[in-house]
């Protein structure tokens, strides 16, 4: 009986070892196919990881600088790690043995239709990166989403603009290239000896590696803490920061981190310093009292008409005034020099819709998953426009004021707004963003002539973008004819981006000389600003421009009134929600004002100017814009930057060299933006 039960014991020892060894060799197909998977991934990324190298870096920069040597290595392991993410999915389900293909090859197709579906999807994620980086100088992240609330137009545009078939053919021959080698991948390890040789010990050792080198390929590094998305931003270069980041895994964080929150108890902290900065007389800590009651005494302009010319993309470095060789604003030069202009004017973020929030409201836009404008939470809005009392108020655009949800943003809070768009106008839509700005001209100026009350209006121009559509036939106005390599140094992405802007500076030019003729140009301030810049090449600027990203709020604010306004070129710092406290000062004697803004023609506050900017996709990255300095943080107040702007070198960090300045300026900007958080939720009157 004891040898009976010795035997057994063996017997029953050697079959739980056979069936250790049969497990242990089907799951070993598994994840060798997916370590093979994953490396092609990768290499599919690297590949892409050097061909946005190649395409997007500056010319006149080394191509194997340290920056970009430490990008592309800090890239590559991201790259890893997603490529590895990709096949988790699949090694996991591996260890239930009724779904490894390798052993039930019914489910073979299921293993490839995920590649598939994977491969096709990251992709087209891809093409929208390098195609949104081409226009803005940016990575795709989660705001990218926004497009998607207004599909008509935005499908459009892109057809008109991009060869969608060709990249659709693309993206079907990259979905069957990877089918073809994942296919022989798999037909390889099937039929090999891999997992059916070998002691169980070693199998097992191999096995443990193998994994445990995948898991530290998604770990990324050897310390306490995995590689972070935030590490990519070790340079202040903003090419070394994009190339360093995997557009698919920094979307999904993006995505992840969204929502702003308001915190009243944060903004109290925040009140008796903004208060100051505001010049709140009637001060409140506890309730959060914003609200000033501006009184100008005999102003200048006092029941003037207000015409509020918002330009498509209309960055200062793309002007005459700002010395770009290329004389791309004749029109607007002229202009400048009989008008007020202020040459330090920011947005403070790029977007459209973003924009028309700033102006409207007074506030930025700190939204980070679409825009204010589309959030239903934050609609209602106070603007100093409603203090236009007795004034008709009309606002026009070439295409649809659907864009953005800023119908919604307009017509909730400007009391008895008209508004004119796509389909209120005689002339013809010429392409996805509708009639051209000429058009759009000539047509606000007749409806203005027969207003029969003061009004303030605004016309919000959209021709200057993609695909920069010209009219056939408009007599006056001449193409120029330069080689892109020509135009690009100077901020324009092909010879028909500076044509397009040039005929916006045209059709500026036909408005003033129309609005000459009208009645009502004596008693009417005309007010001209760009929307946002872009983030492009300035050879022409001094190097900060280019080099601290300020190329993409730098716009110019013109007020232009020659009968009433002695010409002048100002150049203290001005933001956008400083913009409607400024007009009000010139022509209404009372307003109220319960914005961030603050009136460019109040001397009390010339010694303590800043521009606030924001890039969304960055954690948020905020930042101030001061006379000599720029200070920049994450919003959890890391990544502290200092920048001295007209700098021989600006991108050098001075916070350890300057740090009681560092300090100061992160203290205001905290303030400053834990009162735009609560204000937007409560700037109500």
């Amino acid at each position: 009986m004891q040898l009976w039960g010795v035997m057994t014991t063996k017997s029953d020892s050697n079959s739980l070892g056979r069936a250790t060894a049969a497990f242990l060799g089907q799951a070993t197909r598994p994840l060798y196919f997916c370590v093979g998977a994953s490396l092609i991934f990768w290499l599919f990324f690297l590949t892409l990881r050097f061909i946005f190298l190649f395409s997007y870096q500056d010319s006149a920069e080394p191509m194997l600088s340290d920056g970009t040597i430490k990008g592309m290595y800090l890239g590559a392991k991201f790259d890893l790690r997603l490529a590895i993410f990709i096949v988790v999915p699949l090694l996991i389900l591996s260890v239930v043995p009724w779904f490894n293909p390798f052993r039930y090859q019914r489910f073979k197709i299921v293993w490839m239709v995920w590649l598939l579906l994977v491969i096709v999807l990251i992709s087209f994620l891809y093409v929208l990166d390098f195609s949104n980086y081409a226009f803005l100088e940016m990575r795709i992240d989660a705001s990218f989403l926004r497009f998607l609330k207004n599909t008509e137009t935005s499908f459009e545009m892109v057809f008109q603009t991009y060869p969608v078939f060709r990249i659709a053919i693309g993206l079907i021959l990259v979905a069957f290239g990877f089918y073809k080698v994942m296919d022989f991948l798999f037909s390889r390890i099937a039929n090999s000896q891999i997992g059916q040789t070998g002691k169980r010990w070693q199998k097992i050792i191999v096995s443990t590696c193998v994994v445990f080198l995948m898991l530290f390929g998604m770990y990324g590094k050897l310390s306490w803490y995995p590689l972070r998305w935030s590490e990519a931003f070790f340079s202040s270069d903003n090419f070394i920061s994009s190339l360093s980041l995997n557009p698919v895994l920094f979307f999904a964080q993006t995505f992840k981190n969204r929502n702003v929150e308001a915190d009243a108890l944060t903004a109290q902290s925040a009140y008796p310093d903004m208060a100051d900065y505001l010049g709140v007389t009637e001060y409140d800590q506890k309730n959060l009292n914003y609200l000033r009651v501006e009184n100008n005494s005999a102003p200048p302009m006092q029941g003037a008409n207000v015409i509020l010319v918002i330009l498509e993309s209309f960055a200062f470095y793309k002007t005459g005034i700002s010395g770009n060789p290329l004389n791309p604003t004749p029109e607007f030069d002229r202009i400048a020099r009989e008008g007020v202009l202020f040459d330090r004017f920011y947005t403070p973020h790029g977007g459209t819709a973003r924009s028309i929030f700033a102006t409207v409201t007074g506030l930025p836009d700190i939204e980070l998953h679409e825009t204010s404008s589309r959030n239903p939470l934050i609609v209602e809005q106070h603007t100093i426009v409603n203090e236009y009392a007795g004034y008709e108020k009309l606002y026009f655009l070439g295409g649809s004021a659907n864009w953005g949800q800023i119908r919604g943003l307009l017509s909730r809070n400007i009391s008895g707004l008209k508004i004119f768009e796509e389909g209120s106008y005689r002339s013809p839509r010429i392409d996805a963003w509708g009639i051209t700005d000429l058009d759009l001209f000539s047509e606000a100026l007749e409806i203005l002539e027969q207003q029969d009350k003061p009004f303030f209006s605004i016309i919000q121009t959209s021709g200057n973008h993609s695909p920069y559509t010209l009219p056939k036939h408009t007599e006056g106005f001449e193409k120029v004819d330069y080689d892109k390599s020509e135009v690009e140094p100077y901020g324009f992405v092909s010879p028909e981006a500076l044509n397009s802007f040039r005929f916006m500076d045209f059709s500026i030019g036909k408005l003033i000389e129309q609005a000459r003729t009208k009645a009502f140009f004596d008693r009417t301030l005309f007010v001209f600003i760009g929307d946002h810049g872009l983030i492009r090449s300035a050879d022409h600027m001094f190097p900060g421009e280019e080099k601290l990203l300020l190329t993409q709020g730098h716009v110019p604010l013109l007020l232009y009134a020659p009968k009433s306004l002695a010409p002048d070129t100002i150049s203290k710092v001005a933001s956008q929600v400083d913009l409607l406290p400024t007009i009000a000062s010139l022509t209404l004697p009372v307003y109220r004002n319960n914005t961030i803004g603050r009136s460019l023609f109040d001397h009390q506050y010339d010694n303590e100017r800043y521009a606030f900017t924001i890039r969304h996709q960055y954690g948020p990255e905020i930042g101030l814009i001061g006379e000599e300095y720029l200070f920049r943080m994450h919003a959890d107040q890391t990544n502290r930057q200092l920048y001295k702007i007209f700098s021989e070198n600006p991108g050098e960090n001075l916070v350890g060299k300057n740090k009681p300045l560092a300090d100061q300026m992160m203290l205001r900007l905290n303030n400053y933006y834990e009162t735009v958080k609560y204000l937007r939720y409560n700037n109500k009157l």
